[in-house]
């Protein structure tokens, strides 16, 4: 399968990304993966999906410790479009190599999705749909 558009960011692993035993909490993955997603959606001109895209699956394998200060890159890319959902993979790569692998499901509920839990999925618009699309060669 060819994957669709991605985009990588840099961040440091901050002392707030921490926990008790001085590698990076878990809660941090999600954190950089939605980084680089809103970067991915503002650079394919989408950037009103950032934050109204609601995730209904999210998914990492934990490969190795990051610590406090170590640069990490996180790549994210459009692994599949459905009619209503998507899905991202994501790789963090750490100093040592990859720290963390994952996916993350969402779905378009178009205008509703400050309506609440609960709102049905929308099929998604045809520019929206374009964008995400991995080339064709």
């Amino acid at each position: 399968m060819t994957s669709g558009p991605r985009t990588s960011v840099t961040r440091t692993v901050d002392w707030c990304d921490t926990d008790a035993a001085g590698h990076y909490h878990h809660s941090s993955v999600i954190r950089w993966a939605e980084a680089a997603e809103a970067d991915l959606h503002v650079r394919l001109g989408l950037p009103h999906l950032v934050g109204v895209v609601p995730r209904v699956r999210y998914e990492v394998d934990y490969l190795d410790r990051l610590w406090f200060r170590d640069e990490v890159v996180t790549s994210l890319w459009v692994e599949a479009i459905g009619r209503t959902s998507l899905t991202y993979a994501f790789e963090v790569v750490g100093p040592r190599g990859p720290a963390a692998r994952g996916r993350m499901v969402c779905v378009n509920v178009g205008v509703r999705s400050g309506a609440g839990e609960g709102a049905p999925p929308e099929p998604w618009p045809d520019d929206v749909r374009q964008a995400l699309q991995p080339a064709v060669p």
